[in-house]
Protein backbone atom coordinates (compact mmCIF):
# COMPACT_ATOMS: atom_id res chain seq x y z
CA UNK A 1 0.00 0.00 0.00
CA UNK A 2 1.35 3.43 -0.90
CA UNK A 3 1.98 5.60 2.14
CA UNK A 4 0.07 8.86 2.55
CA UNK A 5 3.33 10.76 3.02
CA UNK A 6 4.48 9.74 -0.44
CA UNK A 7 1.18 10.88 -2.00
CA UNK A 8 1.36 14.18 -0.13
CA UNK A 9 4.93 14.71 -1.30
CA UNK A 10 3.87 14.11 -4.91
CA UNK A 11 1.04 16.62 -4.55
CA UNK A 12 3.50 19.18 -3.14
CA UNK A 13 5.78 18.55 -6.13
CA UNK A 14 2.93 19.18 -8.55
CA UNK A 15 1.94 22.41 -6.82
CA UNK A 16 5.54 23.66 -6.90
CA UNK A 17 6.19 22.72 -10.55
CA UNK A 18 6.44 25.58 -13.06
CA UNK A 19 3.59 26.07 -15.54
CA UNK A 20 3.73 23.50 -18.36
CA UNK A 21 5.36 24.60 -21.57
CA UNK A 22 3.32 24.39 -24.77
CA UNK A 23 5.63 21.80 -26.27
CA UNK A 24 3.09 19.79 -28.30
CA UNK A 25 1.53 22.96 -29.73
CA UNK A 26 4.96 24.29 -30.71
CA UNK A 27 5.87 21.04 -32.47
CA UNK A 28 2.55 21.09 -34.31
CA UNK A 29 3.20 24.68 -35.38
CA UNK A 30 6.66 23.72 -36.56
CA UNK A 31 5.21 20.97 -38.75
CA UNK A 32 2.58 23.40 -40.10
CA UNK A 33 5.28 25.94 -40.90
CA UNK A 34 7.35 23.31 -42.65
CA UNK A 35 4.31 22.28 -44.68
CA UNK A 36 3.77 25.90 -45.66
CA UNK A 37 7.37 26.30 -46.79
CA UNK A 38 7.42 22.96 -48.58
CA UNK A 39 4.11 21.82 -50.09
CA UNK A 40 5.77 18.46 -50.78
CA UNK A 41 5.09 17.71 -47.10
CA UNK A 42 1.34 18.27 -47.20
CA UNK A 43 -1.75 17.51 -49.24
CA UNK A 44 -3.00 21.07 -48.82
CA UNK A 45 -2.18 23.51 -51.62
CA UNK A 46 -2.31 27.27 -51.11
CA UNK A 47 -3.11 28.53 -54.58
CA UNK A 48 -2.87 32.29 -54.18
CA UNK A 49 -0.51 34.81 -52.55
CA UNK A 50 -3.46 36.03 -50.48
CA UNK A 51 -4.00 32.57 -49.05
CA UNK A 52 -0.30 32.12 -48.31
CA UNK A 53 -0.23 35.53 -46.60
CA UNK A 54 -3.28 34.68 -44.51
CA UNK A 55 -1.81 31.36 -43.36
CA UNK A 56 1.53 33.00 -42.56
CA UNK A 57 -0.17 35.67 -40.48
CA UNK A 58 -2.20 33.05 -38.67
CA UNK A 59 0.89 31.00 -37.86
CA UNK A 60 2.77 34.07 -36.64
CA UNK A 61 -0.15 35.00 -34.40
CA UNK A 62 -0.31 31.49 -32.97
CA UNK A 63 3.42 31.50 -32.27
CA UNK A 64 3.11 34.84 -30.47
CA UNK A 65 0.21 33.49 -28.40
CA UNK A 66 2.23 30.41 -27.56
CA UNK A 67 5.20 32.51 -26.48
CA UNK A 68 2.98 34.39 -24.02
CA UNK A 69 3.07 31.32 -21.79
CA UNK A 70 6.90 31.28 -21.70
CA UNK A 71 8.62 33.24 -18.95
CA UNK A 72 12.02 34.84 -19.31
CA UNK A 73 11.73 35.98 -22.92
CA UNK A 74 14.26 38.65 -23.92
CA UNK A 75 11.56 40.67 -25.75
CA UNK A 76 7.79 40.62 -25.99
CA UNK A 77 6.07 37.62 -27.62
CA UNK A 78 4.68 39.58 -30.57
CA UNK A 79 8.03 41.22 -31.36
CA UNK A 80 9.83 37.89 -31.04
CA UNK A 81 7.37 36.12 -33.34
CA UNK A 82 7.65 38.94 -35.89
CA UNK A 83 11.45 38.69 -35.77
CA UNK A 84 11.34 34.93 -36.28
CA UNK A 85 8.93 35.11 -39.20
CA UNK A 86 11.00 37.88 -40.75
CA UNK A 87 13.78 35.29 -41.09
CA UNK A 88 11.62 32.76 -42.93
CA UNK A 89 13.04 33.57 -46.39
CA UNK A 90 16.54 32.81 -45.08
CA UNK A 91 15.33 29.62 -43.37
CA UNK A 92 13.68 28.50 -46.61
CA UNK A 93 16.84 29.24 -48.60
CA UNK A 94 18.99 27.22 -46.17
CA UNK A 95 16.63 24.26 -46.27
CA UNK A 96 16.51 24.24 -50.06
CA UNK A 97 20.31 24.13 -50.05
CA UNK A 98 20.23 21.23 -47.58
CA UNK A 99 17.77 19.32 -49.75
CA UNK A 100 19.89 19.91 -52.85
CA UNK A 101 22.99 18.72 -50.99
CA UNK A 102 21.24 15.53 -49.89
CA UNK A 103 19.94 14.92 -53.41
CA UNK A 104 23.39 15.47 -54.92
CA UNK A 105 25.10 13.20 -52.39
CA UNK A 106 22.74 10.23 -52.36
CA UNK A 107 22.53 8.12 -55.52
CA UNK A 108 19.33 6.57 -54.18
CA UNK A 109 17.50 9.92 -54.07
CA UNK A 110 15.29 10.49 -57.12
CA UNK A 111 14.36 14.15 -56.81
CA UNK A 112 13.87 17.07 -54.43
CA UNK A 113 10.29 16.07 -53.64
CA UNK A 114 11.47 12.70 -52.34
CA UNK A 115 14.17 14.28 -50.18
CA UNK A 116 11.85 16.92 -48.73
CA UNK A 117 8.94 14.60 -48.05
CA UNK A 118 10.69 11.45 -46.83
CA UNK A 119 14.31 11.98 -45.77
CA UNK A 120 14.83 12.06 -41.98
CA UNK A 121 18.06 13.99 -42.47
CA UNK A 122 16.18 16.82 -44.17
CA UNK A 123 13.49 16.84 -41.47
CA UNK A 124 16.07 16.85 -38.66
CA UNK A 125 17.94 19.75 -40.27
CA UNK A 126 14.70 21.68 -40.79
CA UNK A 127 13.66 21.35 -37.15
CA UNK A 128 17.20 22.12 -36.04
CA UNK A 129 17.40 25.32 -38.04
CA UNK A 130 14.08 26.42 -36.57
CA UNK A 131 15.15 25.45 -33.03
CA UNK A 132 18.46 27.25 -33.56
CA UNK A 133 16.56 30.41 -34.47
CA UNK A 134 14.75 30.25 -31.11
CA UNK A 135 18.06 29.43 -29.37
CA UNK A 136 19.80 32.44 -30.93
CA UNK A 137 17.01 34.64 -29.58
CA UNK A 138 17.52 33.22 -26.08
CA UNK A 139 14.08 31.66 -25.84
CA UNK A 140 14.27 29.25 -22.88
CA UNK A 141 13.48 25.53 -23.20
CA UNK A 142 11.41 25.68 -26.39
CA UNK A 143 14.46 25.05 -28.60
CA UNK A 144 15.16 21.84 -26.68
CA UNK A 145 11.55 20.75 -27.03
CA UNK A 146 11.82 21.14 -30.79
CA UNK A 147 15.15 19.34 -31.03
CA UNK A 148 13.89 16.44 -28.90
CA UNK A 149 10.76 16.22 -31.04
CA UNK A 150 12.95 15.80 -34.12
CA UNK A 151 15.19 13.39 -32.20
CA UNK A 152 12.24 11.16 -31.32
CA UNK A 153 11.00 11.13 -34.92
CA UNK A 154 14.33 10.64 -36.69
CA UNK A 155 16.87 9.25 -34.23
CA UNK A 156 19.06 12.27 -35.03
CA UNK A 157 20.07 14.25 -31.95
CA UNK A 158 21.19 17.81 -32.73
CA UNK A 159 21.45 20.28 -29.88
CA UNK A 160 19.79 23.57 -30.85
CA UNK A 161 22.98 25.45 -30.02
CA UNK A 162 25.01 23.66 -32.72
CA UNK A 163 25.98 25.90 -35.63
CA UNK A 164 25.53 24.21 -38.99
CA UNK A 165 26.61 25.84 -42.23
CA UNK A 166 24.99 25.81 -45.64
CA UNK A 167 24.28 22.75 -47.77
CA UNK A 168 24.55 20.14 -45.03
CA UNK A 169 23.83 16.56 -46.05
CA UNK A 170 22.72 13.86 -43.61
CA UNK A 171 22.39 10.41 -45.13
CA UNK A 172 20.28 7.89 -43.19
CA UNK A 173 21.08 9.77 -40.02
CA UNK A 174 20.01 7.37 -37.30
CA UNK A 175 22.25 7.69 -34.27
CA UNK A 176 23.88 10.99 -35.21
CA UNK A 177 24.70 13.15 -32.18
CA UNK A 178 25.83 16.78 -32.55
CA UNK A 179 26.65 18.63 -29.34
CA UNK A 180 25.75 22.13 -28.28
CA UNK A 181 28.98 23.90 -29.17
CA UNK A 182 29.79 22.01 -32.36
CA UNK A 183 30.46 24.15 -35.42
CA UNK A 184 29.99 22.74 -38.92
CA UNK A 185 31.07 24.61 -42.02
CA UNK A 186 29.43 24.54 -45.44
CA UNK A 187 28.94 21.39 -47.52
CA UNK A 188 29.51 18.94 -44.65
CA UNK A 189 28.26 15.38 -45.16
CA UNK A 190 27.37 13.14 -42.24
CA UNK A 191 26.38 9.49 -42.19
CA UNK A 192 24.55 7.49 -39.57
CA UNK A 193 26.04 7.02 -36.13
CA UNK A 194 28.41 10.00 -36.25
CA UNK A 195 29.10 11.64 -32.88
CA UNK A 196 30.43 15.18 -32.59
CA UNK A 197 30.79 15.20 -28.84
CA UNK A 198 32.71 16.40 -25.79
CA UNK A 199 35.81 14.83 -24.27
CA UNK A 200 34.39 15.43 -20.81
CA UNK A 201 30.92 16.01 -19.45
CA UNK A 202 32.00 17.86 -16.31
CA UNK A 203 29.37 20.40 -15.28
CA UNK A 204 31.88 23.23 -14.86
CA UNK A 205 32.55 23.09 -18.61
CA UNK A 206 29.03 24.34 -19.38
CA UNK A 207 30.19 27.68 -20.76
CA UNK A 208 33.16 26.38 -22.72
CA UNK A 209 33.43 25.09 -26.27
CA UNK A 210 33.27 21.33 -25.73
CA UNK A 211 32.49 19.98 -29.19
CA UNK A 212 34.55 19.89 -32.38
CA UNK A 213 34.73 22.24 -35.33
CA UNK A 214 34.20 20.70 -38.75
CA UNK A 215 35.37 22.91 -41.58
CA UNK A 216 33.93 23.16 -45.10
CA UNK A 217 33.55 20.21 -47.46
CA UNK A 218 34.25 17.49 -44.87
CA UNK A 219 32.78 14.00 -45.16
CA UNK A 220 32.35 11.93 -41.99
CA UNK A 221 31.37 8.32 -42.52
CA UNK A 222 29.23 6.05 -40.37
CA UNK A 223 30.10 5.45 -36.77
CA UNK A 224 32.91 7.99 -36.54
CA UNK A 225 33.37 9.75 -33.20
CA UNK A 226 35.05 13.16 -33.04
CA UNK A 227 35.46 14.69 -29.60
CA UNK A 228 36.70 17.86 -27.97
CA UNK A 229 36.18 21.60 -28.23
CA UNK A 230 39.67 22.24 -29.56
CA UNK A 231 39.46 19.47 -32.17
CA UNK A 232 39.29 20.87 -35.70
CA UNK A 233 38.80 18.80 -38.82
CA UNK A 234 40.32 20.77 -41.67
CA UNK A 235 38.42 21.49 -44.84
CA UNK A 236 38.14 18.88 -47.58
CA UNK A 237 38.98 16.09 -45.13
CA UNK A 238 37.45 12.62 -45.08
CA UNK A 239 36.91 10.82 -41.78
CA UNK A 240 36.38 7.12 -42.32
CA UNK A 241 33.85 4.85 -40.66
CA UNK A 242 34.35 4.03 -36.96
CA UNK A 243 37.26 6.44 -36.55
CA UNK A 244 37.84 7.68 -32.98
CA UNK A 245 39.35 11.16 -33.26
CA UNK A 246 40.30 13.46 -30.36
CA UNK A 247 42.86 15.71 -32.02
CA UNK A 248 42.83 18.12 -34.93
CA UNK A 249 43.71 17.10 -38.46
CA UNK A 250 44.77 19.56 -41.18
CA UNK A 251 42.87 20.23 -44.38
CA UNK A 252 42.69 17.50 -47.03
CA UNK A 253 43.33 14.76 -44.44
CA UNK A 254 42.18 11.17 -44.91
CA UNK A 255 41.62 9.44 -41.59
CA UNK A 256 40.74 5.76 -41.63
CA UNK A 257 40.15 3.08 -39.07
CA UNK A 258 41.58 -0.28 -40.10
CA UNK A 259 40.06 -3.12 -38.17
CA UNK A 260 41.70 -6.54 -38.46
CA UNK A 261 39.30 -9.10 -39.77
CA UNK A 262 39.95 -12.83 -39.87
CA UNK A 263 37.91 -15.01 -42.20
CA UNK A 264 38.17 -18.76 -42.10
CA UNK A 265 36.31 -21.39 -44.02
CA UNK A 266 35.77 -24.91 -42.89
CA UNK A 267 36.07 -27.62 -45.51
CA UNK A 268 34.14 -29.99 -43.27
CA UNK A 269 30.41 -28.89 -43.12
CA UNK A 270 30.07 -30.41 -39.67
CA UNK A 271 32.42 -27.71 -38.39
CA UNK A 272 29.63 -25.14 -38.95
CA UNK A 273 27.90 -26.60 -35.93
CA UNK A 274 30.57 -25.32 -33.56
CA UNK A 275 32.14 -21.91 -33.17
CA UNK A 276 34.87 -20.77 -30.83
CA UNK A 277 36.43 -17.36 -30.28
Amino acid sequence: MIRDAFITALADTHRAAPPPLPGPQLCQLADSLLALLFPERTEQRLSSPETVSRVLTDLQTRVAQLLESVSGLPVGPAALAADLFGQLPLLHELLVLDARAILAADPAAQDMAEVISTYPGFYALALHRLAHAFYQRRVPLLPRLLSEYAHQRTGIDIHPGARIGRSCSIDHGTGIVIGETAVLGDHVRLFQGVTLGALSVAKDLANQKRHPTIEDNVVIYAGATILGGSTVVGRHSIIGGNVWLTESVPSHSRVYHRAQLYVTRAEDPTADLTFSI
